[in-house]
């Protein structure tokens, strides 16, 4: 019994708010010494652009699997958060778990399987690979790269934004509920009655967060955009010599062709045995 109870309170402390914006802070910018990180923005958009669109138009088992190994090599590079892998394989392979008892339940066989296992494959090279892009860089690289091929600028810096905001979303999260936690009274949970009480207490306060943190964040929005007008934001974002200048940093590297060049080695060598299977 004390060797569940220690379990319980181990998760619930790495469940903890401190714990996630830990973790989100470590995908987002935690990442910079990997050889993810280190390449241009623009090859590795290339690389996500084919793996985030082919394997939908592909049924061959085969392909799928020779993709999937590379995307899976690519995310163990970029060094992800465990957090972030462990939601994928829960996304992931629930829903395809789900799917199949599904069929199962109205009337299906064993022969929902392989479908079932292509299905499974398509959505995890394609998380895998969107999974290595965000980690592997940076805010500023990527709403760079964004930029470079042509996207509008407030597209590619309200992406930059978002990663910049999330942590501080997060914070301010924490210390709304801290302040309803300190203002309640927590009903006792020492039986099991009482810790469904505490479980339905818990919930309520997390719903009741929701609005001061929208508040919260939409005044520290305000402040940020009048920031950015005193700072000429709008001009700068359609002004080409500022475009260039911002950009001029970019360099593709040998390095970078050698991870392209490598790629897609491996998927010709996939195509070819799709082939002769």
């Amino acid at each position: 019994m004390k060797t569940i109870e220690k379990l319980s309170e181990s998760i619930l402390d790495k469940l903890s708010i401190d714990f996630l914006r830990s973790q989100v802070l470590k995908n987002a910018y935690g990442n910079s010494d990997t050889l993810i990180a280190a390449m241009d923005p623009r090859p590795l958009l290339v690389w996500y652009l084919f793996f985030g669109l082919v394997p939908w138009f592909v049924h061959d088992v085969v392909f799928l699997v020779g993709c999937f190994m590379l995307v899976a090599f690519t995310t163990w590079m970029a060094h992800v958060a465990g957090l972030v892998l462990f939601l994928f394989a829960v996304g992931v392979f629930s829903q395809t778990g789900y799917l199949f008892l599904v069929t199962l339940l109205f009337g299906g066989d064993a022969s929902a399987i392989l479908p079932l296992l292509v299905l499974t494959l398509k959505v995890a090279t394609v998380s895998l690979a969107s999974i290595t892009i965000f980690s592997g860089l940076d805010p500023d690289k990527l709403a760079n790269g964004l930029m470079w091929f042509g996207c509008p600028e407030r597209l590619s810096f309200s992406i930059s934004y978002a990663y910049r905001m999330l942590p501080l979303l997060m914070e301010e999260f924490q210390n709304v509920l801290l302040s309803y936690r300190l203002r309640g009274n927590p009903p006792a949970h020492d039986t099991l009655p009482g810790k469904l009480r505490y479980l339905v207490y818990q919930v309520r306060i997390i719903i009741q967060s929701f609005y001061p943190l929208m508040l919260n964040t939409a005044k520290r929005s305000r402040t940020t955009v009048e920031v950015l007008e005193l700072k000429g934001y709008r001009y700068a974002a359609v002004d080409r010599q500022v475009k260039k200048i911002k950009l001029s940093h970019m360099k593709v590297s040998n390095n970078d062709l050698l991870f392209l060049a490598l790629s897609f080695l491996w998927v010709a060598l996939t195509l070819l045995a799709a082939t002769l299977i």
